[in-house]
């Protein structure tokens, strides 16, 4: 067995992401002491999923009662915004309307309605002339308001994290891409492309977007394969016309929530996003390309499972994806007012999207553990929102498997709770 000062650290964590930060920051809150390391491939933190979406705080409302995704959802919103009022960090809770446009859309609301009082939400139903009271540029046939959604800027979050990590003896790196990970019956251990080794008795892998070829480099087989699906935006060039949050009714078949209406903290307003295959794992645009990411999602069964079953839906995101019109129009069920020199191009986000073998779309949040590993396998949407607690049970999975090496936290060991 490795003596304590062999380990560089007792916990190391893959990823700069706000999930990977948040554990970090909550490794350190409930067991003061643990020597704590984040490798980020990136030369900052939050440059992928959490610095590329709408910045919106969820409500919990679209989300199965008892699923992990309802109970973050709907802890993680106001502990976010606690947070960010304790930090300075700019936020608001703004409230959101779901707007049903077509008559078949009314069952759904309606679910959508009970769904939100089971999770104990806000919930206002509205008719067209109550929906005007709220947003006057948006038409629809019924809607319901959500008066527990808000905005933040995720980005100042996860930095807020890794401040709050380093302060307390921590050590984020930058720009460290993990290329190998040796795991041997003391911990493991990780090496970066330029060289550096990390030798720690836990591993734990929020790489997001790279969080299945992490797992595997660990020796384990994750079960899914990572599809991404990049969202692309528009910012709106009257903003006047959006004073809040308005969203279509989400179509249940899929884990995506439709082009909405965003007005983020700073006062702009984004259209979007769609939802069309990337061909990288980092795939922004059409012309970024990488054959070897590209052929490990098409050599995924599940991946022409998806194509076969959904290529409908497929293939009106790629049209609105190659037509601006196409897009406007999609906009315009909501915001008829809306015209196609309103949109100015924004940047993208990319989905990282869980897939099991047979096509199934991971829904809920996926944790999987192995020997002295914690692999974070299906994080999107409302992770951001839900990172505090996400980064709670992450952290106490992690400690967990840190104490099977004979290791007891040092608050622990002086006689402190934690």
């Amino acid at each position: 067995m490795m003596t304590h000062a062999a380990y560089d650290c007792d916990v190391l964590v893959i990823g700069g992401g706000i999930v990977g930060l948040s554990t970090a920051y909550a490794l350190q809150r409930s067991a003061p002491g643990t020597r704590v390391t984040v490798l980020e491939k990136e030369h900052g933190p939050a440059r992928h999923q959490t610095g590329r979406n709408s910045g919106v705080i969820h409500s919990g409302i679209y989300y199965r009662p008892g699923s992990l995704k309802a109970r973050y959802a709907l802890r993680g919103s106001a502990e976010l915004a606690d947070f960010c009022a304790e930090h300075g960090i700019a936020h608001a809770t703004t409230g959101k309307l779901i707007v049903a446009t077509e008559r078949s859309e009314l069952p759904r609301l309606h679910s959508l309605v009970q769904r939100g009082r089971e999770h104990g939400l806000p919930v206002r139903e509205l008719g067209p002339a109550q929906i005007a009271e709220y947003e006057p540029e948006v038409r629809g046939l019924a809607a319901i308001r959500v008066g527990t959604t808000g905005v933040c800027d995720f980005t100042a979050v996860a930095t807020r994290f890794a401040t709050e990590v380093t302060a307390a003896g921590g050590i984020v790196r930058y720009g460290a891409e993990v290329t190998a990970i040796d795991r041997r019956a003391w911990g493991v251990a990780v090496r970066t492309a330029d060289g550096l080794v990390v030798r720690a008795r836990t591993l734990v892998n929020c790489a997001g977007l790279h969080c299945d070829r992490v797992a595997r480099l660990a020796g384990d087989d994750p079960g899914v394969r990572i599809v991404p699906f990049r969202g692309e935006y528009y910012e709106l060039a009257r903003p006047e016309l959006v004073r809040g949050l308005v969203y279509p009714v989400p179509n249940p078949a899929f884990p995506f929530l439709g082009v909405h209406l965003t007005r983020g903290f700073d006062g702009s307003v984004h259209l979007g996003p769609n939802a069309v295959p990337a061909l990288a794992r980092e795939g922004y645009g059409w012309p970024v390309v990488r054959p070897a990411e590209l052929l490990s999602t098409l050599s995924w069964p599940g991946t022409w499972q998806i194509a076969r079953k959904h290529w409908r839906y497929g293939a009106g995101e790629v049209h609105r994806s190659l037509s601006k019109s196409a897009f406007t129009q999609a906009v315009r069920r909501l915001l008829p007012a809306v015209r196609e020199e309103d949109l100015r191009p924004s940047p993208a986000g990319v989905r990282a999207q869980a897939v099991l073998k047979d096509g199934t779309l991971v829904d809920d949040f996926l944790i999987r553990e192995a020997p002295h590993t914690v692999h974070v396998l299906n994080a999107p949407s409302p992770a951001a929102t839900a990172c505090l607690p996400i980064g709670r049970e992450v952290a106490r999975r992690a400690l967990r498997r840190a104490q099977e090496t004979g290791w007891r936290p040092p608050a622990v060991e002086s006689g402190h709770c934690v």
